[in-house]
C-alpha cells in the first residue's frame, strides 16, 4: 500500500452511535485499571488479615497479570473468530463471579485462586475493547482521539482507584474493593448488546488449540522463572522454569511460522513501529507497576498515612496523566514518534530518580514522593496514548484483536515482571537490611522480615521503646530497598527512552500506517 494510496483513502466518520459505543467501551479498561491501584492499597491490610507470607503476598500481587499475560494472546484471536462484542460479555460475566469470589476469600491460597480467575476472565476483557474501537472508528483522526481516550482511561481509573479505595478500607474490610467490581459489570452487561456492534475477522481459519496451548505454557513458565531466580536467587528450579518458557517460546514461534493461519501473525513485527512500541509498553509497565507495589506501603506504613490521605498522595500525577494523554494527540501531528517517546520516557526516569532520595518516616517523604510520581504519571500518560496509537494503526481493521492482544500481553507482562522483579526486589533487600533488633526473639524477626506489614504488626504487639525500635528499623531498611529498587526502574526506562529515540525518529504516524502489514 503506498503513502499516497493511504492520504486518499476518505473513510467514513463515527458519529453520535459509536461515541456512545466507546463510553460503554471505557467500563472495563476504567474497572481493571481502578482494580490495580485498589489492590495495591489494600496490601498492608490484606497481610494483616490473611497473615501471607512474602512469596504469598507477591503471588497475590502478580498472579492475575500472569494469567493475563499468557492469555491474551489465545483470547484476542478467539475473540477475532467468534466476536469481540461476545467476548466481552462472557468476560463480564467471569469478572463479576470471580471479583466476589475475592472479596470474601478467607486465606491467602483462596484469595491467589479469585485473582487467578480474575486474570482469566479479564484475558477475554481487554483485547476485545481495543480491536472494537479499531474496527467502530474508521477514520484516522477520530480514531486517534478515540484511542487516546482509551489509554487516557487507565489512568482515570488509576485516579478514582486510590480515592475510591481509600474511603472503602476506611470504612468496611479490604474485600470491599473487589465488590465494587460487580456495579460497573452490570452496566457493561446491559449496555454492550445496545451501543456495541459485533465485529470478527471474516477469514479467521482454523482455531490452532496447539499453538493456543504453548503460548500460554510458554508464557507462564517464563514469568513463573522469573519470579523464582528473583525470589530464591540462582536455583535449580528457576533455571529449569526459565528455559522451558524459552523452550516452548521457541516451539510456538516456529509453529506459527508453519501454518497458513498462525494464532499470532509475526509479520506484524516487522513493522518497527509496532515491534517497538510494543517492547516500549513493556520496559514502562515493568517500572511503573512494580513502583506502585513499594509506593502505597511506604506512604501508608513508613510514613504512617491513612489510605485516603496516601491516595490523594498520587492523584495529581494520576490526574496529570490524563491531561498529557489527551494533550499529546496535537503533538502526534506535529512531530515524529521518537522524540516524543523520548521526552515522555524522560519525564518517567526523573520521577523514579527522585524516589532514591525518599527519607525514612519523615512526612517530606509524602511531597518529595507526589512530585515523582507527578513526573511519572505525566510521562505514562503520554507514551501511552503514542504507543497504542503507533501499535493500532500499524495493522488493518481484520488485524485489529491479533494486535491489540500484542499490545496489551506486554502491558500484562510488564506488570507480572513489574512485581516480579522489582518486587521481589524490594522485598529481599528489605529482608536482607533488616538486622536482628536486641530483645527481639528470631521467630518475631523471622516474621517481621516476610512484609513490611509483618513488621508493623511485630512492633504493635511487642509495644514501648522495643516495639517501636523495631517499627524504626523496618522503615529504614524498607526506604532503602525502596532506592535501590527506583534506580533500577530509572535505568529501565531511559533504555526505553533511547531505543524509541533511535528507532522512530523521523518515524510519523502517517508513515507507520503506510506499512500497515498484509
Amino acid at each position: 500500500m503506498s503513502v499516497g494510496a493511504v492520504n486518499h483513502v476518505v473513510e467514513p466518520r463515527a458519529g453520535r452511535r459509536e461515541w456512545a459505543a466507546l463510553g460503554v467501551l471505557l467500563l472495563p479498561v476504567l474497572l481493571i485499571s481502578v482494580d490495580a491501584t485498589v489492590l495495591n492499597f489494600a496490601v498492608p491490610h490484606l497481610s494483616e488479615d490473611l497473615a501471607p507470607s512474602g512469596t504469598q503476598l507477591l503471588w497475590i500481587v502478580d498472579i492475575y497479570s500472569f494469567m493475563l499475560a499468557g492469555l491474551l494472546v489465545t483470547m484476542g484471536t478467539f475473540g477475532d473468530r467468534i466476536g469481540r462484542r461476545r467476548l466481552l460479555l462472557i468476560g463480564a460475566v467471569g469478572f463479576g463471579l470471580a471479583s466476589a469470589v475475592a472479596a470474601y476469600s478467607s486465606s491467602a491460597e483462596m484469595l491467589i485462586l479469585a485473582r487467578a480467575l480474575l486474570g482469566f476472565a479479564g484475558a477475554t476483557l481487554m483485547p476485545s475493547t481495543l480491536s472494537l474501537l479499531r474496527n467502530i472508528f474508521l477514520d484516522q483522526r477520530q480514531r486517534t482521539l478515540a484511542i487516546a481516550i482509551w489509554a487516557t482511561m487507565f489512568s482515570v481509573g488509576s485516579a478514582l482507584g486510590p480515592i475510591i479505595g481509600g474511603w472503602l478500607l476506611e470504612h468496611f474490610w479490604w474485600g470491599s474493593v473487589f465488590l465494587i467490581n460487580l456495579p460497573v459489570m452490570v452496566v457493561l452487561l446491559v449496555l454492550a448488546p445496545l451501543l456495541v456492534p459485533e465485529s470478527r475477522n471474516p477469514h479467521p481459519g482454523r482455531y490452532d488449540l496447539m499453538s493456543a496451548g504453548l503460548s500460554l505454557v510458554a508464557m507462564l513458565a517464563f514469568v513463573y522463572g522469573i519470579k523464582t531466580l528473583a525470589s530464591y536467587g540462582l536455583g535449580v528450579t528457576g533455571v529449569l522454569a526459565l528455559l522451558a518458557g524459552v523452550a516452548f517460546g521457541v516451539l510456538f514461534v516456529r509453529r506459527q511460522r508453519q501454518l497458513d493461519e498462525p494464532l499470532l501473525d509475526l509479520e506484524l513485527f516487522t513493522n518497527r513501529g509496532f515491534s517497538v512500541s510494543v517492547v516500549s509498553n513493556l520496559l514502562t509497565m515493568i517500572a511503573f507497576i512494580g513502583a506502585l507495589f513499594f509506593i502505597t506501603q511506604y506512604l501508608q506504613i513508613v510514613i504512617g498515612l491513612s489510605p485516603l490521605r496516601a491516595a490523594l498522595v498520587l492523584v495529581p500525577g494520576l490526574t496529570l496523566a490524563i491531561f498529557t494523554g489527551l494533550f499529546v494527540v496535537r503533538l502526534m501531528r506535529r512531530f515524529s514518534i521518537g522524540p516524543l517517546l523520548l521526552f515522555a520516557l524522560l519525564s518517567v526516569a526523573s520521577g523514579y530518580a527522585l524516589m532514591t532520595q525518599l527519607p525514612a518516616g519523615s512526612s517530606a517523604g509524602a511531597w518529595l514522593l507526589a512530585v515523582g510520581f507527578t513526573l511519572v504519571g505525566a510521562g505514562v500518560g503520554a507514551a501511552n496514548t503514542v504507543t497504542n496509537n503507533t501499535i493500532m494503526s500499524a495493522v488493518r481493521p481484520e488485524k485489529a484483536g491479533a494486535a491489540s492482544a500484542i499490545s496489551e500481553t506486554a502491558y500484562e507482562v510488564g506488570a507480572a515482571m513489574g512485581t516480579a522483579i522489582l518486587g521481589t526486589l524490594v522485598t529481599t533487600l528489605y529482608a536482607s537490611g533488616l538486622a536482628s533488633v536486641p530483645g527481639v526473639s528470631e521467630a518475631h524477626m523471622d516474621e517481621a522480615r516476610q512484609t513490611l506489614g509483618g513488621a508493623l504488626h511485630v512492633s504493635e504487639d511487642l509495644g514501648g521503646q522495643l516495639g517501636a525500635t523495631l517499627k524504626a528499623a523496618a522503615d529504614a531498611s524498607f526506604t532503602s530497598a525502596v532506592h535501590v529498587t527506583s534506580l533500577v526502574g530509572a535505568l529501565v526506562v531511559m533504555y526505553a527512552a533511547v531505543q524509541a529515540f533511535l528507532v522512530l525518529r523521523g518515524r510519523r504516524r502517517d508513515r507507520v500506517m503506510a506499512e500497515q502489514t498484509h
